[in-house]
């Protein structure tokens, strides 16, 4: 495996862990760095023979990757995801993610029920939480029915800053104020 690191971004490092498949490169993962543990120790932790390295469509995505943190509109390209050890449920739920556009938000009993596991928020919850490509497939765009942001793997107030950015509001108590849900609801 081959690693990027990007050391400036609003959130710290991040890191693009790949390899090349059919002699192009392909993401395997996308590594935040989280409180008190950066990316780069994370990619030691779960890929330590991992090698820094890079390669032009690694470096323009890494671009893209830094830019969409920054909360400019980034239209991103699947084309290098490998996207060959999710199972068929993590795929639905994260192609539906994938469609929330810049902006919006949905909740995680919407998205499950999108893809046809009504009830199944928990288990939405879950693909997310262990999201291979955050950012890409834009997991903070999924809330709570209750309207307060939830989880994120790099923590509470990357999630909410990422939300914020995106022109998402917050009230006093930090719920989302939301007039209509991606896949769902209009108030």
């Amino acid at each position: 495996m081959n690693k990027k690191i990007i050391k400036h971004t609003p959130f710290g490092s991040i890191c693009l862990v790949w390899h090349l498949s059919n002699k192009l490169p392909s993401i395997v993962n996308i590594l935040l760095s989280q409180p008190g543990f950066p990316s780069e120790d994370r990619a030691g932790a779960f890929f330590p023979d991992s090698v820094k390295s890079s390669c032009a469509e690694i470096d323009a995505m890494a671009v893209s990757i830094r830019v969409g943190l920054e909360g400019e509109n980034v239209k991103f390209s699947m084309n290098f995801l490998d996207l060959s050890r999710c199972t068929k449920f993590q795929l639905s739920v994260l192609w539906a993610q994938r469609a929330i556009p810049y902006g919006s938000v949905s909740t995680y009993g919407l998205v499950a029920a999108h893809v046809g596991a009504s009830g199944g928020a928990r288990a939405v919850g879950n693909v997310l939480a262990g999201n291979p490509f955050p950012v890409i497939i834009p997991c903070h765009r999924t809330i709570r029915s209750d309207f307060y942001p939830g989880g994120f793997q790099s923590g509470f107030e990357m999630k909410r800053s990422m939300l914020a950015k995106e022109g998402i509001i917050f009230d006093k108590s930090g719920k989302v104020i939301c007039r209509q849900f991606h896949y769902g609801i209009k108030l």
